[in-house]
């Protein structure tokens, strides 16, 4: 998923751990299998170049990534899509090349682009891409449910105090042995150069952070972050992070990228619509760095910096 993961947990015996660990990245890799759009021979791929076919059998996996997709497309407002794909490739060579995406080719690949061209059939479990040269990409949602299926396999094993992080997907089950929750640094708008000013203290959750910070691209003066505007198929410019609780990491990786996209207002607006998910939306403003949180954030605990070991 372009990604790498990392698992921190605590267990009384260290075989017992290792393979707990083990079978929790096993089953990262097995999802990365399918749902990577970086790997060509992914599910998720092999879906993709079937696109203006008939209906394709997918494995259970991708039908429920894709069946959670379209429920989160429907509940942003359209704004989370996974059939963003052949936008988000032009844009990726645009970061590549720093050169902005012609505009005629961004106009053929928006039209690519819409839930309406994606047929899911539970029954059967189906999948129908509409229009040859249509292409899925499932990060805003792939890499918290990965996330979350390594927890719970975890879980599963007889491992309850962990903590999965893949970039700035975290996932979360029981606290260390000496502390109330995880300590987890909410990113700054620069996070290589400067600490975190909040801390959260987490059990039992998951937090995802998304902005422009790491991935982006300057051209002719203009900064353009990796996560593309589903309706005109441009790169978002706000220079913003944006950091989500939530109680499971498919809800927080959404809620974040969605939160992103939408802005202060409308973004946090949607967080609160989601039971048990706070966030805190930070962005530059000509007067300054501005801070904006959602009505359940000021409840999140918070937590002390941990000492650098």
């Amino acid at each position: 998923m372009g990604s790498s993961f990392k698992i921190l947990l605590y267990s009384t015996g260290e075989t017992e751990a290792r393979r707990a660990s083990r079978a929790a990245f096993d089953r990262i890799a097995a999802l990365d299998a399918v749902l990577s759009d970086y790997d060509p021979e992914s599910e998720l791929s092999r879906l993709s170049a079937a696109a203006g076919g008939p209906p394709v059998a997918v494995g259970p996996d991708l039908f429920d990534v894709l069946e959670k997709s379209r429920y989160w497309y429907d509940k942003t407002g359209g704004w989370l899509d996974p059939t963003i794909a052949p936008v988000g490739r032009l844009w990726r060579r645009a970061r590549r090349d720093r050169k902005l995406p012609d505009a005629e080719k961004l106009e053929e690949a928006l039209a690519l682009v819409g839930m309406d061209k994606l047929v899911l059939d539970p029954k059967a479990r189906t999948v129908r891409l509409t229009r040859p040269g249509m292409k899925l990409d499932v990060g805003g949602t792939a890499k918290g449910y990965a996330a979350q299926a390594a927890i719970d396999v975890l879980r599963a094993r007889g491992v309850d105090r962990a903590l999965v992080a893949g970039a700035g997907d975290i996932v979360v089950s029981g606290p260390p042995p000496d502390a109330e929750g995880w300590t987890i640094g909410v990113a700054t708008l620069e996070p290589s150069k400067t600490e975190p000013e909040i801390y959260l203290s987490l059990k039992d959750a998951a937090v995802s952070t998304s902005g422009d910070a790491e991935r982006f691209v300057a051209i002719d003066g203009r900064r353009y972050s990796h996560i593309i505007n589903p309706r005109t198929g441009r790169a978002i410019e706000d220079r913003a992070s944006v950091t989500v609780v939530a109680p499971d990491g498919e809800a927080a990786d959404v809620l974040e990228t969605a939160a992103y996209m939408l802005g202060p207002e409308k973004g946090l607006e949607l967080i609160d619509s989601i039971p048990g998910a706070a966030g805190v939306f930070t962005r530059e403003t000509p007067e300054g760095i501005r801070r904006y949180e959602s009505s359940r954030f000021k409840d999140v605990p918070r937590a002390l910096p941990r000492p650098a070991p």
